[in-house]
């Protein structure tokens, strides 16, 4: 698992690989001190993300609360057809906006 960030007038923190019990916890850890850096609003492209368990839900889930916390708010994008099964059948897209593609979610901040 890797993240890359690109930084911009808000920054996508893409993911590659596998988000599962052994990654999660560096996914919120990463994603976490982003927000707290100073960067409240964040896009998390998934595009490259091959699986995602249950911890994977659970690692979005405490990022959105912190970006909203924070006065910002969390945006996914590019969820693979399987990730977004995942996502639909456990209710997250009730919890977090998700875009098929990343400017989809970066214009959807607005200006």
């Amino acid at each position: 698992m890797e993240i890359t960030i690109t930084p911009g007038k808000i920054d996508v923190l893409a993911v590659s690989g596998t988000i599962d019990a052994l990654t999660a916890a560096e996914i919120t850890a990463s994603f976490n001190k982003h927000i707290h850096d100073g960067h409240p609003d964040v896009v998390a492209d998934f595009s490259n993300v091959e699986f995602m368990s249950s911890a994977g839900l659970r690692a979005i889930l405490a990022s959105v609360k912190e970006a909203r916390a924070a006065g910002g708010d969390f945006r996914l994008a590019c969820p693979q057809p399987a990730i977004d099964k995942l996502l639909k059948m456990a209710g997250f897209h009730n919890i977090v906006k998700i875009f098929p593609t990343v400017q989809d979610a970066l214009a959807s901040f607005g200006d």
